[in-house]
């Protein structure tokens, strides 16, 4: 049997930490530290260690955390959360979005990597690395070697490590609390299809 409905439930917490977020977003630092904020809160209250924020035009359109760990769905990331509920916000607006920048704790797995071409991101703002991210144990999957100049032939700017040290500490203390690696798997040893 399919499932005729899926269904993310965003955490009202989410909404409330970015509500309660006293700091002005007003440049990249400010927003990332939002970011990891949200990724920090996630992994206190048991979820992943990764957060998302997405702009327009200077304005927060949306706020995301990674889900997989309370949905069951492997795809629930915090970017794709986030960009997601940018797209219900924008509405129908979201076929032809304006200019968005979307702000990651973490670097984008490959996953997160292949949605943002096609989502409307002009501008990816990012924290902690993927080597951070596999230092913990996270498999960040295949994503081209050279994805910054890649994502940058298509025309989306791309901003390492801002407040990498803060973002880096998340992942860290996650692994510390015993936080579950998931995505995980061998490689396939078989030589037939």
């Amino acid at each position: 049997m399919t499932a005729s409905q899926l269904v993310l439930e965003i955490p009202a917490w989410v909404d409330e930490v970015v509500a309660a977020f006293s700091q002005p977003l007003v440049d990249d630092e400010a927003r990332m530290a939002l970011t990891v904020r949200l990724s920090r809160e996630n992994v206190a209250r048991g979820g992943g260690p990764f957060g998302s924020t997405v702009f327009a035009e200077g304005r927060l359109l949306a706020a995301g955390v990674n889900l997989v760990l309370g949905s069951g769905f492997s795809i629930a990331h915090a970017e794709i959360v986030a960009l997601m509920r940018a797209q219900a916000a924008l509405g129908e607006a979201s076929l032809n979005p304006p200019p968005l920048a979307l702000f990651a704790s973490t670097e984008p797995c490959c996953q997160c990597f292949g949605a943002l071409v096609w989502a409307g991101v002009r501008r990816l703002v990012c924290g902690a690395n993927t080597a951070d991210a596999e230092a913990v144990g996270f498999d960040e999957g295949p994503k081209p070697e050279a994805w910054v100049r890649v994502l940058a032939q298509r025309g989306i700017v791309v901003e390492e490590g801002v407040l990498r040290a803060d973002a880096r500490a998340v992942l860290t203390d996650y692994l510390a609390r015993g936080g579950r690696i998931y995505g995980k798997f061998p490689p396939s040893s078989s030589s037939g299809g």
